[in-house]
């Protein structure tokens, strides 16, 4: 195969379009089981993602069962335990600065019609603070997806490494898409970082760098008919010529 890369031809562009426009963060999964021999077709795919000088920087770990179900019960106890006394919220914090600091337009824009477009779906209200909690709740549960994905880089790596990362995890999602399942990119696990880390057997070389929920999404679920606006190409495209 190795030798075909350079002449191998995509004869179903529309299907590989496809693939990359239909996915979206699904917030509700099937228990339908993911064989292992497909997640580990998805994870290889994927791991023709380039990357730096081919350093290929990704670590995968992939709970399933008892592991799956034991790190959603510890981490969900910390969120509660974070919204009952929120001075707990200073003993997790995030190994990186996934968001920015301070939110200027248009991206603090983008992030507030998302929001509210997502609770507005819900019927949950500005101020409804229970129910938002309830809702941000669901990430540490996986969405009930019967697959959990962590994904880890070793802290001596450069910034760059999280560029690679995104591409790797851009084609986990899309490789999934191919073969008729979803996923839900979390960046949400993050400040959990502290139990999840010794969970999953990580060592203290190891930074996290986000969660994903993979597995069937329910379609009789409301919240999977929210999908998220794209800016037209004009917008962000400036053409040199």
């Amino acid at each position: 195969m190795k030798s075909l890369q350079v002449s191998t031809v995509v004869e179903d562009p529309a299907s590989v379009d496809a693939a990359i426009e239909s996915r979206f963060s699904a917030r509700a999964f099937l228990p339908r089981v993911v064989p292992r021999e497909q997640i580990t077709d998805i994870l290889r795919v994927a791991s023709r993602a380039a990357s730096g000088t081919n350093t290929q920087p990704w670590k995968v770990y992939v709970l399933q069962g008892e592991s799956r179900d034991s790190l959603v019960q510890k981490v969900c106890a910390a969120h509660d335990a974070v919204y009952a006394d929120p001075a707990l919220a200073a003993e997790y914090r995030e190994a990186y600065d996934y968001y920015p600091e301070k939110w200027v337009s248009p991206y603090i824009d983008r992030r507030r019609e998302n929001g509210w477009g997502l609770y507005g779906l819900l019927g949950i209200t500005k101020g409804d603070k229970d129910r938002m909690h309830a809702q941000h709740h669901r990430n540490f549960k996986f969405f009930d997806a019967p697959v959990g994905l962590m994904f880890t880089l070793e802290r001596v790596m450069g910034r760059g490494s999280l560029v690679d990362y995104g591409m790797f995890l851009q084609g986990i999602m899309v490789a999934a898409r191919a073969r008729g399942l979803h996923t839900c990119p979390q960046a949400a696990w993050n400040p959990f970082a502290r139990i999840i880390l010794p969970h999953i057997g990580a060592g203290p070389e190891e930074l996290l760098v986000c969660g994903m929920a993979l597995g069937y999404a329910d379609e009789a679920e409301r919240v999977n008919s929210f999908h998220t606006p794209r800016v037209p190409v004009e917008q962000f495209t400036t053409w040199l010529e």
